[in-house]
């Protein structure tokens, strides 16, 4: 019976947190008319509101440019991300302490602070309206740091050890001996980093002008507040539809790393 009522309550709420969710979805195919309604079924489900999304602005494009720019700066953060963590994790010099000090620090520091010398640096640097404006300021991650050290504190230190009897180097112990044995924090690593360049707007309203280059929640956001969709409800779920369900998908294939991860990094260190 307690089994009975575990499953009932984790039930509803999943049904509560997902609901939301699921009429987004259905509105976004509903008739204009239908979409107040907090039913989900419709017999009149059309795909009117994608077309609309499609031949307003080049969506498929800011698609493209979000992959490449969120793909870009998640290899980034899993590369050295992965290596400081491994040096503050694993390797003993001088001002270690103070430097994990240090990045933990950074972290307190709001985006909002350093949003303007930033935009001044890409200035100066001329990258505006370029790719390298949206990847070079998150190529660094501190809290991938930070996860990465965590989890690599938890490896025996016995294998590094084998491993550098035998004449290994340290970045060959990182990356064919530590990166096999760290699937669930690289997994969350790629998936918290993907997921927050995927959804930015802010940063890249800043430094983009040109249609080509905007990123798939830039150019929703335009389209949301800059008059394009007409004020129809429908087009503006369908938008967001689409800019949700890439880490919707990705989430639900690599989850259980993630829960993994985060359940193994956090008490230790």
């Amino acid at each position: 019976m307690k089994t009975i009522l575990r499953y009932v309550v984790l039930i509803l709420g999943a049904v509560v947190f997902a609901y939301p969710f699921i009429w987004m979805i259905a509105g976004s195919l509903k008739p204009e008319l239908e979409i107040g309604d907090l039913g989900i079924w419709s017999n009149n489900f059309t795909l009117n509101s994608y077309e609309m999304v499609l031949g307003k602005v080049p969506i498929a494009r800011a698609f493209l440019n979000s992959l490449l720019v969120s793909c870009a700066t998640t290899a980034s953060v899993l590369f050295f991300g992965s290596m400081v963590g491994y040096a503050l994790a694993r390797l003993r010099f001088i001002g270690s302490r103070a430097l994990y000090l240090l990045i933990l620090f950074t972290m307190m520091i709001p985006f909002q602070i350093v949003l303007i010398p930033q935009y001044i640096l890409m200035v100066k640097l001329g990258w505006t309206d370029t790719y390298l404006s949206l990847i070079a300021p998150t190529m660094m991650s501190a809290f991938s740091i930070i996860l990465f050290r965590q989890f690599f504190l938890s490896i025996p230190q016995g294998l590094i050890d084998a491993a550098r009897i035998d004449g290994a180097s340290e970045t060959t112990i990182l990356f064919r001996l530590i990166w096999p044995l760290s699937r669930p924090v690289v997994v969350t690593v790629a998936i918290l980093t993907f997921m927050t360049n995927w959804n930015e707007v802010l940063w890249p309203l800043l430094v983009v002008r040109e249609r080509s280059l905007m990123t798939m929640p830039q150019i929703v956001t335009l389209f949301t507040i800059g008059g394009a969709s007409e004020a129809h409800l429908g087009s503006l779920l369908a938008a967001a539809t689409m800019l949700a369900l890439p880490v919707i998908v990705a989430y639900a294939f690599f989850q259980r790393y993630f829960i993994e991860s985060l359940a193994s990094t956090g008490m230790k260190g």
